[in-house]
């Protein structure tokens, strides 16, 4: 006997080999943006410095894959390309002036502790990029929020801040339109938004992401940013939205299939949930981002979410008890 459920049904337009090369692909013109932005901002040295950030980043996600699978004497991995993804989604959530063995340090954690270590790729139970992230925020926190070099001259504290710092601590930001364009400071990927919508598109087109988990995260961050904050503006809500990486976020790391929900209902209760933690961190925390902790603690509440909106099995009746 066969039990056959109500749908959702999966099915694969692609191999996870094909997925993770179209999803690196659509993060190249972010990556690229990145580059020039450390170079334009501080120099052809900073900018070197950016894409070999980027360069160490994946070939450390890379050879710690190989190097376990080895040791442990699993099926080599590599080749599914997922470890190249990590790799370029941790770099993107760098700092430009990041020292390149923390960045290494970071990947490896990404990938032995949070991937390898609970079974590889579709069984760990939080990003793995952004898990490495916040590992390295707490460990290495001045490093991690230093995106403008020491030896750079001519670059004061109000311009060397980053869009959402400058918000928090003046209730003002930088011009809208830079924000979009990426001409201000911060992680390598996550400046440039018109970038980020480019490399979005690609995946919508390609349906490798559904939209329903970056749009409630998005509607439901704006509600309550401006709730918590007592500002119903559009300039304030497009400068929290532009600035920092929800964006980059909402679209390439709130939708890892592993770790966000795989039910319809589910995703939207997701999204909620994201939005509306990712504000009470912007809002009441410490720093002026919430994005990487929002989603990592979110990623922990999937299965309770899961089991909550699973659709009933089609075709079976409960027996009543005592018959």
């Amino acid at each position: 006997m066969l039990n056959v459920s109500s749908n959702p049904h999966i099915k694969a337009r692609f191999t996870t080999r094909g997925i993770m090369l179209i999803v690196f692909l659509s993060m190249l013109p972010t990556t690229i943006w990145g580059i020039y932005n450390a170079t334009y901002m501080f120099g052809v040295k900073y900018g070197i410095h950016a894409a070999l950030l980027v360069v160490y980043t994946i070939a450390t996600c890379v050879v710690a894959e190989f190097v376990f699978c080895k040791i442990t004497k699993k099926k080599n991995s590599v080749g599914d390309l997922s470890c190249i993804v990590t790799g370029l989604i941790l770099a993107l959530n760098l700092p430009p002036t990041l020292p390149y063995w923390m960045a290494m340090v970071g990947a490896v954690f990404a990938i032995i502790v949070v991937k390898m270590l609970f079974g590889g790729l579709g069984q760990n139970f939080m990003n793995p990029a952004l898990g490495a992230r916040c590992f390295l925020v707490l460990s290495f926190a001045s490093s991690m929020t230093k995106f403008f070099p020491d030896d750079v001259k001519g670059v004061d504290a109000t311009s060397s801040a980053t869009p959402l710092t400058a918000l928090k601590a003046t209730n003002h930001s930088t011009n809208l339109l830079d924000m979009f364009l990426g001409r201000h400071a911060g992680t390598i990927g996550e400046t440039s938004i018109l970038c980020i919508l480019i490399g979005a598109l690609v995946l919508v087109v390609f349906r490798i992401i559904d939209l329903r988990i970056p749009l409630t995260y998005i509607v439901t961050f704006a509600l309550f940013i401006m709730l918590f904050n007592n500002r119903f503006n559009v300039e304030f809500l497009l400068e929290h939205i532009l600035g920092g990486g929800l964006v980059f976020g909402a679209f390439y790391m709130a939708t890892d299939y592993t770790t966000s929900p795989i039910t319809k209902g589910g995703r939207y209760i997701f999204g909620i949930c994201l939005g509306l933690l990712t504000a009470i961190l912007r809002t009441f925390g410490a720093t002026a981002e919430g994005v990487s902790f929002a989603i990592i603690i979110c990623n922990l509440l999937v299965p309770l979410i899961e089991k909550i909106t699973v659709p009933k099995a089609f075709g079976i009746v409960k027996a009543k008890e005592g018959k």
